[in-house]
């Protein structure tokens, strides 16, 4: 065969991810929380969209709403009346152009919000003079006062604040406070500090002493326990700070790890202490606070907001039903469109318009694929899981994605995506829709199949309610399962009970055994 170059023609076929395609994909597996801030960023952005509180309105004005509401569906997986069959794939069906129109923007009147108190005047008070961000109201004495109201906020407490306040008052010489500083900023969320106090020396042009110093007065500030470089000099600086650090304590610390190992003979010994001041001392150190930094709370604890609810229904079944305050709204507004589009000067106007016409569409078609799916593929993970909600963890079946992807005929990558960061609220609590995903564990009986987080449950109940003169052996623990019709191995019992933090049978023995 020559070798030269020359020119082919060649027809194929080949899957192109469009921009469409990609934003419904990224949609799917946003949580609800980057889904309102998507939303936000695409309203700012696109002129043609705008938020809507689901209202609808008597249909004059022309714009097309397509929104993520609240639906209902029944839990052996029919659909409702009136919505399309196969309306979960929507990448092989035509996607709905719109609904009906919604309520048009209305002016906000604060005043129909705030009614009117007894004493307090409809209109705005001539004598409440607005200047700049204050307000100064005269009073009926002639005297003059300002209010900002600013200053009426609370300010979150800080560690780094509490620490640089108690840094003035300890030093005085400038070159020490900006090594206290250097430090303050280097401590972690929990009040440790981890560097290394040569290469801070040297980084700062001072000596290694000097450092040292100033760390032995930040680490007196409170709250006692700061500026520790280990647990144990944390535990120490608190017992320093209570006038607790005898020479017996000063050996419990230095030994601490036998505390956690249960091993409470050797630390007597080492301690020269008996079993009463062993009790105490042990209580003591159990009174501190191994993360003193965590008082401040630099973070806010966001609370679980699911995005399905699963209820009881009358006919013994389970509603599922989808969680409308984390759909966000939006409406194209096309009257506002064809309004605009007339007065376009050019073409460079006319296909921005068009193009912001066609990404409005194709966003509000996202968010309304993207409810039912993760509403179709919540109804079919309740009635896969029926047993669980009924009668508990112990019931709970094995399941993969591969088994829901084809009860719902969609692809386990979509499954796997609507899945991911979305809870749903049943009678037992909030879970992750990845929960109820589960490995199954064979059983003594073919066909026989449990799945491993009831297997793992079960293990918890047996050590729970285990004697505490007969610990159960990972061995013993593995015949009662097999008597039971669970076939399991030693080292997956013993995995499992590392993963919920459970002690040996060796520890658990002198934990139990010891009643401290």
């Amino acid at each position: 065969m020559a070798i030269s170059t020359k020119l082919e023609m060649r027809q194929s076929q080949s899957l192109v991810m469009t921009p469409q395609l990609m934003q419904a994909i990224k949609l799917l597996q946003m949580s609800n929380l980057d889904l309102v801030s998507y939303v936000e960023s695409e309203l700012e952005r696109n002129p043609l969209l705008e938020k809507t509180d689901g209202e609808a309105n008597d249909g004059n004005t022309g714009d097309t709403s397509v929104t993520s509401d609240r639906i209902s569906d029944n839990p052996d997986g029919s659909s409702p009346a009136g919505e399309e069959p196969d309306a979960g794939d929507w990448m092989q069906n035509d996607l709905e152009t719109g609904s009906e129109a919604i309520a048009s923007r209305m002016d906000t009147d604060l005043g129909n919000v705030f009614p009117d108190e007894p004493g307090v005047p409809a209109s705005p008070d001539p004598a409440l003079l607005k200047t700049g961000d204050s307000y100064k109201n005269v009073s009926s004495g002639g005297a003059s006062e300002d209010y900002n109201l600013e200053a009426f906020v609370a300010e979150e407490a800080s560690l780094v604040t509490s620490l640089e306040e108690q840094m003035h008052f300890a030093l005085s010489d400038e070159a020490d406070r900006l090594i206290a500083g250097h430090l303050i900023n280097s401590l972690d969320e929990n009040g440790y500090l981890y560097l290394d106090l040569e290469e801070t020396a040297e980084q700062l042009g001072v000596g290694p002493d000097r450092v040292e110093w100033v760390l032995n007065i930040l680490q007196t500030f409170e709250p006692a326990g700061v500026f520790a470089r280990s647990l144990a000099e944390c535990l120490k600086l608190q017992l320093i700070d209570r006038n607790r650090f005898d020479p017996a304590m000063e050996a419990f610390i230095d030994n601490i790890e036998l505390l956690a190992k249960r091993e409470l003979s050797a630390l007597k010994k080492i301690c020269g202490v008996d079993d009463e001041d062993l009790t105490e001392m042990i209580a003591e150190i159990r009174a501190l606070d191994p993360k003193p930094g965590s008082v401040f709370g630099s973070s806010l604890v966001q609370p679980v907001v699911p995005d399905v609810f699963v209820r009881p229904a009358n006919d013994g079944t389970w509603a599922v039903e989808l969680n409308s305050d984390t759909l966000p709204k939006v409406l194209v507004n096309q009257t506002y469109f064809a309004k605009v589009i007339k007065t376009a000067r050019n073409e460079t106007e006319k296909e921005y318009l068009t193009d912001s016409l066609q990404t409005a569409n194709w966003l509000a078609k996202s968010l309304d694929q993207r409810a039912k799916t993760i509403l179709k593929v919540s109804t079919e993970i309740v009635r896969q899981q029926d047993g669980f909600l009924t009668y508990g963890i112990a019931h709970l079946r094995p399941l993969n994605l591969k088994t829901i992807a084809e009860a719902i005929g969609m692809h386990e990558s979509t499954v796997s995506r609507v899945t991911s960061n979305k809870f749903m609220a049943t009678p037992r609590g909030i879970f992750e829709l990845k929960y109820f995903f589960s490995s199954a564990i064979s059983g003594t009986s073919e066909g026989d199949t449990h799945s491993a987080e009831a297997v793992r449950h079960r293990i918890r109940q047996m050590i729970d309610a285990e004697d505490p003169k007969a610990i159960l052996s990972d061995d013993t623990i593995v015949k009662t399962l097999k008597n039971d019709g669970i076939d399991i191995a030693r080292r997956t019992v013993a995995k499992y009970r590392e993963a919920m933090k459970i002690g040996s049978s060796v520890q658990r023995r002198r934990e139990k055994n010891s009643n401290i």
